[in-house]
């Protein structure tokens, strides 16, 4: 499994992200990226992997999920 990230210190604001995984992410009021932090399934990883491709400040970045006991 994996999780959606965003590196803060490259994310400029675009939105693009929120347009194309619009049921994991939204924008808040300064346009920025608010990510809803669920575990990304197997079927949503294509997608998000052109999400995390189509950033144009190549802020999104997909990490794997470490279990908890």
């Amino acid at each position: 499994m994996a999780r959606l990230e965003i590196d803060w210190t490259r994310c400029d604001g675009h939105g693009l992200c929120a347009t194309l995984l619009g049921g994991d992410v939204t924008l808040d009021e300064w346009g920025f990226p608010v990510l809803k932090g669920r575990e990304i399934t197997a079927g949503e990883l294509p997608d998000t992997r052109r999400a995390v491709l189509a950033c144009p400040a190549l802020a999104l970045r997909l990490e794997k999920s470490v279990k908890r006991y």
